[in-house]
């Protein structure tokens, strides 16, 4: 059987410098803007959750897989998407959210995570066992990361098998994986995995799903996991640098399904991003850089709401700040400094730490007023000129209408047309 996805390799493999974004959010209004974005351009799209996101206790989001699954689809649905155009996938699947444990342990809740995400109709899984558990020595070889992965590919296939879509997953595997969401600290230096590592990853899961009995999927990898050096963390954005990576490039070269991954791309300028494709890069995971966008444009809307209502009430920034000051897990490991520094990482850090507090019921309710308030006023021309520039220009153009929440989408569709153009061969691009 098939997957969507399979197209896009095809064409790329065939030397087209085709990809395709993952979208990796579950804010509502970033995924609404994802569906209108592949109704206009007549795409795919794929909307990835990842483990501590997402998982069969609820994860940060209070969400399972089936019901991101069912958030997701109801985004396609309203905004007219078939919802064969959607694909969903799982992202960093493993013992991340149990590291504390035992690995046995670690690894029986990842087979009760495995089996939720596929259950509810995941197709793309990452098998990602980079990540130490509590008892084990340390680095991991890539013979142990390699036999979790494959024991997390039998759980995958065993449950595809059972509910009646045996053939349909394709998998992600890579042990050089960068961390979710950005790195957590400072970058000093960022090297890109080497030819002869990324050959011996290749050749260690291949053993180990033989070793497993499943030799025969193979052919579904979609995708494999390689730092092509790009990065970014509170401050600095690591630029893609395809010099680099010329011995890489070619790695792939003799399988014929399988392409790169190129996780934290966020913040890459769309001809890098362009560069990362046509070296084979196919699959662009972008996350925090669309939350990034969402910040910007709810915070300049706030900006508009004070001047046009003005009622000494505390909006939307103000409430955003005080919950992440009275609930600091999500930030204060990873923002240090002085106060004044972190007052200003909680707001506009890269690694958009932010994202992880949409879900607050105070913020959710300050955001809903925020659009409420704006929906029910004209918003004067000069006020978007000096907050949305951009959007500005389209109102005058009479593309856009000034409505909030088609404001934030555009916004947001702003960083998604760049991946498109990345990602659909153009002659506009220039050498990155």
């Amino acid at each position: 059987m098939t997957n969507p996805l399979d197209a896009v390799v095809t064409r790329h493999k065939q030397g087209e410098p085709v990809g395709i974004t993952s979208i990796c959010s579950a804010h509502p209004l970033v995924l609404k803007a994802a569906m209108a974005q592949a109704r206009e351009d007549g795409d795919l799209v794929l909307i990835e959750a990842t483990s501590n996101q997402v998982d069969q206790t609820g994860g940060y989001t209070g969400m399972r897989p089936a019901d991101f699954r069912d958030l997701v689809h109801r985004a396609a649905d309203d905004a007219g998407l078939p919802r064969d155009r959607v694909v969903l996938g799982g992202d960093h699947l493993g013992p991340n959210r149990w590291r504390d444990l035992p690995a046995e342990q670690a690894m029986a809740h990842v087979d009760v995570l495995v089996a939720a995400y596929v259950e509810a109709g995941f197709t793309k899984i990452h098998l990602d066992c980079s990540y130490p558990c509590a008892d084990d020595v340390t680095p991991l070889t890539d013979e142990v990361m390699a036999a979790r992965a494959a024991r997390m590919l039998a759980v995958a296939e065993r449950t595809a098998a059972a509910t009646g879509r045996a053939g349909t997953l394709r998998y992600v595997i890579g042990t050089e994986v960068p961390v979710p969401g950005g790195a957590e600290e400072t970058i000093e230096e960022l090297r890109p995995t080497t030819a002869a590592s990324a050959n011996r990853t290749l050749d260690q899961h291949r053993k180990a799903f033989a070793a497993k009995g499943f030799a025969h999927v193979w052919p579904q990898v979609l995708a494999l996991v390689v730092q092509p050096g790009v990065e970014f963390d509170h401050l600095r954005v690591v630029d893609y640098d395809r010099d680099r990576t010329k011995d890489l490039q070619a790695v792939l070269d003799d399988e014929p399904a399988m392409v790169f991954e190129a996780h934290s791309t966020d913040y890459q300028t769309v001809p890098r991003l362009a560069a990362l494709v046509e070296d084979h890069w196919a699959v662009l995971k972008v996350g925090p850089g669309l939350t990034f966008a969402l910040r910007e444009v709810l915070f300049a809307l706030a900006a508009i709401e004070a001047e046009l209502v003005g009622d000494g009430r505390e909006g939307l920034p103000e409430v955003v700040e005080r919950r992440m000051r009275a609930e600091p897990g999500q930030w204060a490991k990873y923002y240090t400094g002085d106060a004044d520094e972190q007052r200003l990482a909680r707001r506009f850090s890269y690694s958009d730490r932010m994202r992880y507090y949409w879900p607050d019921p105070e913020i959710q309710a300050a955001e809903q007023q925020l659009l409420a308030n704006l929906s029910g006023r004209t918003i004067p021309l000069p006020l978007l000129s000096q907050y949305l520039p951009d959007q500005y220009q389209r109102v005058r153009a009479g593309v856009l209408a000034a409505h909030p929440v088609d404001l934030v989408l555009d916004r947001v569709r702003d960083v998604l047309r760049g991946y498109r153009q990345a990602i659909t061969p153009s002659k506009w691009r220039q050498a990155a």
